[in-house]
């Protein structure tokens, strides 16, 4: 079997900047506020009606391509994760496929959320074992800025998410001691509600009582979208903030730790731990326990916010880009979100 390794990389995050002092003209916040709690300063938001998920994942799909010195034409499977597809079907990997005029090749779609591009690394990384395919596509997209309530009421969750894409082109790697190591998936779904989107969905009458009293009957036949859930502000993304900081700083280091001692490694042989930019202090925790320097996590939420599925193919580029990632580096990309799911993935650069 052959190991997988990254041929080429890319990313791409749109032009507009919006800092946390920009956010004050729609609620009421500062940046005090949203730094203490999550580390952000600023992010990117796509252009409203010329950028989607899909033109954002194109590009950065473009600067991989390139520099993994192949061509469109040659990549002969997709893999796309994201959580806020152009449409609700079909997914973006067949708008990729035909935005890039590439063959008629097989696109599949991950909707892994906030751990998605390592879940789709994984799935990438089977193909290329089994020699299946030879280059494989696989983003990580987002554009969560047309769906967040921008209003005081939701400024838990829209101070935090940002919009970009980044891409790498997996291809079977040519040394022995280079590629991916190893891949780690895990899922609870016991509190998935505590972070999702619920509407619109198929759930109808399967909501608990508590949630289904914000209705009356004539709404309830109508669940799969309405007026009312517009009006109750149903149809934007729900988070339980502590909730969720609880489960998240047990299970990163968990899924780290699996993929060291899959491979007989420890922490010290990690040069570049990339963690799904989830939250900063989330980030920092995780250092803390690990006992990790500083110069050995990469964090750049600061300046882009959590891109879900597209943080850490964003984040390992450029890491990459600033020559921070040489070649023979170990490097593991680690990623918790909703679901819940959370994944680990080990790398020889």
């Amino acid at each position: 079997m052959f190991k997988s390794k990254i041929a080429g990389i890319g990313m791409y995050v749109p032009a507009n900047v919006v800092t946390n002092q920009d956010l004050l003209k729609y609620m009421d916040t500062s940046d005090e506020w949203i730094q203490e709690r999550t580390g952000i300063k600023e992010r990117r938001f796509a252009h409203r009606t010329e950028e989607t998920t899909t033109t954002l994942g194109v590009e950065a799909s473009k600067i991989a391509i390139e520099r993994a010195g192949i061509t469109p034409q040659d990549i002969d499977f997709v893999v796309f994760a994201t959580l806020s597809p152009d449409y609700y079907f079909p997914g973006c990997g067949v708008l990729l496929q035909r935005a890039m005029k590439m063959k008629e090749i097989g696109a599949l779609d991950v909707r892994n959320q906030c751990s998605g591009f390592v879940y789709a690394l994984s799935v990438a990384d089977q193909f290329i074992k089994t020699g299946m395919y030879k280059n494989i596509l696989v983003v990580g997209a987002e554009k969560h800025s047309f769906g967040l309530d921008f209003s005081t009421r939701g400024r838990n969750v829209s101070v935090i998410f940002g919009d970009g894409a980044g891409a790498v082109v997996l291809q079977a790697a040519t040394q022995e001691n280079q590629g991916i190591l190893s891949t780690h998936l895990h899922s609870d779904g016991e509190s998935a509600e505590i972070l999702a989107m619920y509407n619109p969905g198929t759930h109808a009458n399967h909501w608990s009582t508590e949630k289904l009293a914000d209705f009356n009957d004539a709404e309830i036949g109508d669940m799969f979208f309405s007026h009312a859930m517009v009006d109750k502000a149903q149809v934007y993304p729900n988070m339980d903030g502590p909730a969720v900081f609880k489960k998240a700083v047990v299970k990163f280091p968990e899924v780290i730790m699996e993929a060291l001692q899959a491979n007989q490694l420890t922490t010290s042989d990690i040069n570049v731990l990339i963690p799904h930019q989830a939250n900063l202090r989330i980030a920092q925790f995780v250092q803390q326990k690990l006992q990790l320097r500083d110069d050995q996590v990469y964090n750049n939420i600061q300046q882009y916010g959590n891109t879900t599925a597209a943080s850490v193919p964003i984040a390992l580029c450029e890491a990459w880009e600033k020559g921070l990632i040489k070649e023979g580096d170990l490097v593991c990309l680690a990623a918790f979100g909703s679901g819940f799911t959370w994944a680990s993935a080990l790398l020889r650069w």
